[in-house]
């Protein structure tokens, strides 16, 4: 019984001691972490998007703790409002952008309108497609329609409107950039905010080959910088792109613009945020039927694949 009782003291004893030991090294050898990284934390919208560049809004918290000032102006869907905060608890002033950008489709090239080289039938995915001859249409700059950028959007900005073509929800945009990243024809671009209208084309084909495979294409005529002089039109490549830093009038382009390319850069074209995520949630059968279904099929012989490939 002894010998039991002994045993039970001698090992109460040492837990004793062990529990004091721990919690001594705890205070003494603890890594003091910098009081600012919880502030930041709370002052960073935690979509942990990467948009920054790091790991996720703890990783960026902690980052601006510990390095320079570069890092204090990288969360893009914060915008002002969060820099001016973390300039505060940094003890900074940061002269933060005034010109909030998004990102948006420029393109509205689709069976409707669009030359075909070939039905596929695989995997949904615009980069496998794009593998495939750089994609199914002729013009190898548009919009492949298989939403990539829809499922890689972190807060469902992107969607198909009602014609079945990729849009973005600018009102619900966060600036991260992922769209444009898995983009593999570059038709998504930025824009900013305010834009009355875009040049919805990213088409430099020249223009005899534009005409002949897209009825949206723009095909560089011109117009739209003579009618609107002051609104920013300029001519590159056979496609026209829009300075927004020039304010002037642009409804004169809008209105002589040929193949109707110039579209409003929000309005009737943009959605509301539950049909967008609608839209993700199916995108994988929608992106099918756009490209599938209802739709009439073309055929491009070997002898037309040989105008093409010389024009």
């Amino acid at each position: 019984m002894l010998t039991i009782l002994f045993a039970i003291l001698i090992v109460g004893a040492l837990g004793a001691v062990f529990g004091i030991g721990l919690a001594f090294a705890s205070k003494v050898l603890a890594v003091q972490k910098d009081s600012r990284v919880a502030e930041l934390e709370e002052i960073l919208p935690g979509l942990n998007c990467g948009a920054c560049g790091y790991a996720g809004c703890a990783a960026y918290a902690e980052a601006i703790a510990n390095e320079s000032e570069q890092t204090l102006t990288l969360c893009s869907p914060g915008g002002p409002t969060v820099v001016e905060k973390i300039g505060s608890v940094m003890g900074v002033e940061i002269e933060s952008p005034t010109k909030r950008m998004v990102t948006q489709v420029h393109c509205r090239g689709g069976r409707d309108v669009s030359t075909y080289e070939f039905e596929y039938s695989g995997i949904q995915d615009c980069n496998a497609l794009h593998l495939l001859y750089g994609g199914d249409k002729v013009c190898k700059q548009s919009c492949l329609q298989l939403g990539s950028c829809i499922r890689v959007c972190p807060v469902d900005a992107i969607g198909y409107d009602a014609e079945g073509k990729v849009r973005v929800d600018k009102d619900v945009c966060i600036s991260c950039g992922k769209c444009i990243e898995v983009c593999p024809t570059n038709v998504m671009k930025w824009v900013p905010y305010d834009a009355d209208v875009i040049v919805a084309c990213n088409n430099t084909d020249p223009p005899k080959v534009v005409r002949k495979h897209c009825k949206v294409g723009c095909i560089g005529c011109s117009i739209c910088a003579k009618r609107s002089p002051e609104g920013g039109f300029e001519i590159t490549n056979f496609l026209s792109t829009i300075d927004y830093d020039k304010k002037g009038p642009r409804d004169a382009a809008v209105e002589k613009c040929p193949p109707k390319c110039i579209i409003p850069g929000s309005g009737d074209l943009q959605f509301g945020r539950a049909e967008v995520q609608s839209s993700k949630s199916n995108s994988k059968n929608q992106s099918k039927a756009v490209a599938v279904e209802d739709r009439p099929e073309r055929e491009v012989d070997e002898k037309s694949q040989t105008d093409i490939r010389n024009e």
